[in-house]
């Protein structure tokens, strides 16, 4: 149950993160932020991220081996690297419509399911 939990707070972790790194800029390209501060834009980002680390400091206090769950500190990052590459890729295609996979980035996305393999071995 731990590993389920844990992907679960990662996956929602990142989905916070997503938004909090590259949301304003959703918003400028629609126009809602295009007169705010930079501090502004800041603060703004800094609300989401503390909602990405309500989500991201319970995962990994839960899923860490140290503290009773299924993953090591190496397991945890790799796991949350390639949940973080994933969401990324599935906001960005989604919210930036200019953006698209190319062959490069499906040999990347390969490369990190091999980092994932070799690290649980």
């Amino acid at each position: 149950m731990n590993i389920l939990y844990t992907i679960l707070l990662l996956i929602s972790s990142n989905i916070f993160m997503t938004l909090a790194w590259y949301g304003h800029l959703k918003l400028q390209q629609t126009g809602v932020s295009n007169h705010w501060p930079l501090f502004g834009v800041i603060l703004f980002s800094w609300i989401i991220a503390f909602a990405e680390y309500c989500c991201q400091v319970p995962a990994n206090r839960i899923g860490f081996v140290g503290n009773g769950g299924p993953f090591t500190l190496m397991q945890l990052k790799v796991i949350q690297e390639v949940i973080s590459l994933v969401v990324f890729t599935v906001i960005a295609t989604f919210m930036f419509q200019g953006e698209s996979l190319q062959w490069n980035h499906l040999v990347a996305f390969l490369c990190l399911i091999l980092a994932v393999y070799f690290v649980f071995l």
